[in-house]
């Protein structure tokens, strides 16, 4: 069976006056499926709530647009209420109740990518709402609310059947919504287009990554991620992740072309993509992308939390570290052509800016 990597859009599962939930769909890239990945997007309209819910999977959370708040309670801890604004990274690991809300005229656009493994569905989050007409209290008697919560049967009936939204619901803008906390982002958030970078090349690109070092609960969550861009027509090396992980990328801007290489040399994608799109890159894969004129920029998910890659191609590629001798017989050239081969790329890395 032919591998099918084309990037996809996401579909819409349900929303109303608050905003929308779209997911990617395992049927649709099958990729999500075999490599146990979940992908979805969150879009909240002004005064937009989203409800209390935990989640069968570790995520990583990326504020595309917009700006609001963030609600997030870890097991048997109090609740963090966090100010989230564009580029902010948020690690959430399963179990964790959140809730978001938009205050802003604005959109507000979040990016949720993770693990399914410990799912109810391979390929798809498997959402558990507190609230609303399908949560979680719905589904027990009056009774046993009643005894858990040590309330009369009035009371009960009016806490449990009085939201009658699903999932994402439009508040009153007169209601006081918690304030942000200071403090409360430290250890839970990471914004990309803020933190220091791990690398950075002149008219090449710029990256930062998430990891152990700058977001703790990248532990927890269990594997690691990135934000790549890249400028005007310039080049991201061909390479690969070399300890077995997958590359779930979903590009934030730009558009540019995108080459993936697989067993036997063979070609497995060659598209073109554009803000919005989703595609995976299978283990040991090699992937490469070259921008458009107006640059490129994703955000991957890389399925280990500290990931190592090997680039085929600039100063710190395999090849450099090779003997003469040895790419002379590999490639079956003269001297002369792997010399010539050796001297190019000795300075850039990564990232490659176009050409003069």
């Amino acid at each position: 069976m032919e591998l099918d990597l084309s990037p996809r859009l996401p579909k819409k599962v349900y929303g109303g006056d608050g905003g929308s939930y779209f997911a990617w769909c395992s049927e649709e890239l099958p990729m999500l499926r075999d490599g146990n990945i979940g992908a979805a997007k969150l879009a909240l309209e002004k005064y937009g709530l989203a409800l209390p819910r935990y989640s069968d999977s570790s995520k990583v959370a990326y504020v595309l647009q917009g700006s609001g708040t963030a609600g997030i309670v870890l097991p048997e801890k109090e609740e963090k209420v966090i100010e989230i604004k564009k580029g902010d990274s948020i690690a959430i690991p399963f179990g964790v109740v959140t809730w978001w809300f938009n205050n802003e005229d604005a959109e507000l656009v979040i990016l949720f990518l993770g693990e399914t493994h410990k799912g109810h569905k391979a390929g798809e989050f498997t959402e558990f709402y507190l609230t609303g007409s399908n949560g979680i209290f719905t589904g027990f008697s009056t009774e046993f609310v009643g005894r858990a919560w040590d309330l009369d049967e009035t009371t009960v009936k009016k806490l449990v059947g009085s939201q009658t939204g699903n999932g994402i619901v439009k508040v009153d803008g007169s209601l006081k919504m918690p304030s942000p906390r200071k403090g409360d982002r430290e250890g839970f958030v990471l914004n990309c287009l803020e933190a220091p970078l791990d690398v950075d090349i002149k008219d090449g690109g710029r990256v930062v990554v998430l990891n152990t070092k700058n977001l703790p609960l990248v532990g927890e969550v269990g594997f690691g991620a990135d934000l790549v861009r890249i400028d005007g027509h310039s080049m991201c090396s061909p390479g690969f992740s070399c300890d077995s992980a997958l590359q779930v990328t979903y590009i934030v801007g730009g558009s540019g072309r995108v080459q993936v290489v697989g067993a036997d040399g063979k070609r497995v994608l060659e598209t073109h993509v554009k803000a919005g799109a989703l595609f995976i890159v299978p283990r040991f894969f090699v992937v490469s992308k070259i921008a458009d004129s107006d640059g490129l920029s994703w955000f991957s998910i890389v399925t280990t939390p500290d990931p190592i890659f090997t680039h085929l191609a600039g100063k710190t590629s395999a090849w450099k570290a090779l003997s003469p001798e040895v790419l002379q017989a590999a490639f079956k050239v003269a001297p002369e052509v792997e010399k010539a081969f050796r001297s190019k790329r000795t300075s850039d890395a990564i990232f490659f800016p176009p050409p003069n």
